[in-house]
């Protein structure tokens, strides 16, 4: 079931809090964390890692830059993470790509537009596919920001599923 105040959503590289996925999902989970951050890859690691503390029982939503970022930190604190939501996720980077994180059982779906030209849907899902072990893949027409397709999804079953 899940806590809304164990709820996070973490923004692209030049979104914000203030971005229209962030500001859709407050309208829908008032107790989700909307949290900024700046700086490089690591820099933003180490602004997460004390919003999520040691708490267990997150569900992270993670955009783009933000979706490499939450799937960084589920492979490091699996124990952690309910559920992992990635929407066109940067797993392509280096970051993540060069050495694969061992494989985590953290249920994580995945949703990926077939006209992401920043992010080729292809490259992640392959990579996605070697992580995450319980993985769901949901591939949409839609572009790398999926501006219509975050409207279209009933976002309370699939953060309660």
């Amino acid at each position: 079931m899940l806590n809304p105040t164990r709820l996070i959503f973490l923004h692209g590289l030049e979104s914000s809090s203030q971005g229209e996925k962030a500001v859709m999902l407050r309208s829908l989970f008032p107790g989700i964390s909307t949290p900024d951050f700046t700086g490089s890859l690591a820099e933003r690691m180490a602004q997460l890692c004390p919003i999520l503390g040691n708490k267990t029982g997150w569900t992270i939503i993670g955009s783009s830059f933000g979706g490499l970022m939450g799937a960084l930190f589920t492979t490091q604190h699996p124990g952690q993470v309910r559920k992992l939501i990635l929407l066109a996720p940067a797993l392509s980077l280096p970051e993540f790509a060069a050495q694969l994180p061992a494989p985590v059982d953290v249920p994580t779906i995945i949703i990926h537009g077939t006209q992401d030209e920043v992010v080729p849907l292809e490259p992640v899902r392959a990579l996605a596919e070697k992580v995450f072990r319980k993985l769901g893949y949901r591939i949409v027409d839609d572009d790398h920001r999926l501006h219509k397709t975050v409207h279209e999804i009933d976002w309370h079953a699939l953060l309660d599923s």
